[in-house]
């Protein structure tokens, strides 16, 4: 018996779908969007080279329903004025078939982190910070919110994708209004714990209203956002709680923030995987399937994170660029350790950039057996983002 069968067992999620292992790839802002919204013929054979390595899930970070408030001008961006059909082709090749793999679509809304280039970033309240300055969101469009999650989630399910992922972690907005730090607010949305899961639970419900109750849902949320001020341990506890009775199946559990200035997730988390504590204090309070992301470095600590039952699908989302096949050679005992690039000087932003690029190689079936240059890993990245940017101006008419 390998070590590893623990991680090939299969999951029923309690809407009926069926994982055939417990190995997912996280969602990752991959910016291999065309800039308008579409998805690239590098970012379709990135998602089917990922669904043929052997994992059970993967999830596309940061799918817009609007282009008001996007993360990056590489974004997808699903709504009713999406040509269909291109993501109906990523949604066959990346998911389903032989390779009998789950493809999600994340559902985002950056909100007060929205790209300043492109939008003109809303949070839940007005911020006027070193490093970021946004509006706030009026009532009425807070309001109009869960039906824009929901109509992005029905387009998903039209196309053929597996599922969605509600995302509320990593400073984006539904995380924003869960964090103390950005809602300031004093209605129905503000103060209180309860009050500020309120957005993220109306969206929950207006979705599964949308898909029916055999679509999967998940939602990623942190466990803290590692900012002063921002959301705690014992608040994000209660959310779990809330989420336990909701008709959601996978709660996904990742911390931090791209708040800017903040630290990295990996920053004071130990060795092992970032959330570990917290997912075990998260199975006590719910029944609900556990998904754990970041910090997961060997196939060793992805089965004692399952075999112990604290959590039920290990996220991995940097170990599937420099292995994406990762899944397949755990499960067959073979080069069972991914290896990580280390960089000795790398500026702010330099490490996304250098991941980024590599994921292009990977979709252009072009990644070398050694490693791209830091330096023109940055200045490809900085300008293929210059050039959507000005592709997602004149697009959106913005």
């Amino acid at each position: 018996m390998l070590q590893s069968d623990c991680l090939f067992e299969p999951l029923q999620l309690p809407c009926g779908v069926r994982l055939k292992n417990r190995i997912a790839k996280s969602a990752m802002s991959d910016s291999l969007g065309d800039g308008t919204g579409h998805p690239t013929a590098e970012q379709i054979r990135l998602y089917e080279r990922w669904a043929s390595g052997g994992l059970s899930i993967s999830i596309i970070g940061e799918v817009q329903g609007s282009a008001n408030y996007a993360e990056k001008p590489g974004n997808l961006v699903l709504n009713e004025a999406s040509d269909l059909e291109r993501f109906r082709i990523l949604a066959n090749r990346g998911g389903g078939g032989e390779s009998d793999a789950l493809l999600c679509l994340q559902l985002g809304h950056a909100g007060a982190l929205a790209y300043a280039p492109t939008c003109r970033p809303k949070g839940p309240s007005p911020l006027d910070l070193p490093g970021l300055k946004c509006a706030g969101l009026t009532l009425e469009e807070i309001h109009q919110l869960p039906s824009e999650f929901a109509a992005t989630a029905k387009l998903a399910q039209q196309a053929g994708f597996g599922g969605v992922q509600i995302h509320a972690a990593h400073g984006f907005l539904l995380s924003q209004f869960l964090s103390p730090l950005f809602n300031k607010r004093s209605d129905e949305y503000g103060g209180s714990i309860a009050n500020r899961m309120r957005l993220l639970l109306q969206t929950i419900e207006t979705v599964r209203a949308a898909v029916g109750p055999e679509f999967p849902i998940a939602v990623k949320l942190n466990s803290s956002d590692q900012l002063e001020g921002g959301l705690q341990q014992a608040d994000a506890l209660e959310v779990v709680a809330a989420l336990d009775n909701t008709s959601i199946d996978l709660i996904d559990i990742s911390g931090g923030t791209y708040f800017p200035g903040a630290k990295a997730a990996s920053d004071g988390a130990g060795r092992g995987p970032y959330f570990i504590e917290f997912a075990k204090q998260a199975r006590e309070v719910t029944s609900k399937p556990l998904m754990l992301t970041g910090g997961f470095k060997t196939c060793a600590q992805a089965v004692d994170a399952v075999a112990s039952g604290t959590i039920d699908v290990v996220g991995l989302a940097r170990a599937f660029i420099v292995d994406p096949a990762l899944a397949n050679h755990w499960k067959a005992g073979e080069n069972t350790e991914p290896v990580f690039p280390r960089f000795a000087e790398a500026p702010e932003g330099g490490i996304t950039a250098w991941y980024t690029m590599r994921l292009t190689e990977i979709g252009a079936d072009a990644e070398g057996p050694e490693y791209r240059d830091l330096p023109k890993a940055v200045v490809d990245y900085e300008a293929r983002d210059k050039q959507r940017t000005a592709i997602w101006l004149e697009h959106f008419s913005i």
